[in-house]
């Protein structure tokens, strides 16, 4: 298993416009299997989770939606658009990682 994520030191956090950004978002999700989006409410205003689910859904890539740990409200966004969600917990957060890998 790869970690595709992107820290905070990745050139993609320097992309110059939203093509730029959708492409590198789409690099790193082209090679993943399973795409994992916490749903904090800060989701609904992120212009990289919409990008992140449309290119999960382009390249046919199942989404884990991961609830913070004690949230009271989650972003409908990510929720909807997830193949399943689970709570802010190693073990489920990797048990739901190995479901959805299958």
């Amino acid at each position: 298993m790869r970690d595709y994520s992107v820290p905070k030191n990745d050139p993609i956090h320097n992309a110059n416009n939203d093509t730029q950004l959708r492409q590198a978002l789409d690099n790193q999700i082209s090679r993943g299997h399973v795409i994992v989006i916490p749903t904090g409410m800060y989701a609904n205003y992120s212009k990289w989770i919409q990008k992140e689910i449309d290119g999960a859904v382009a390249y046919g890539k199942p989404i884990l939606a991961v609830n913070p740990w004690g949230a009271q409200r989650t972003s409908s966004v990510v929720g909807q658009a997830a193949s399943k969600t689970v709570g802010w917990n190693k073990e489920v957060v990797v048990g739901g990682i190995w479901e959805l890998f299958k």
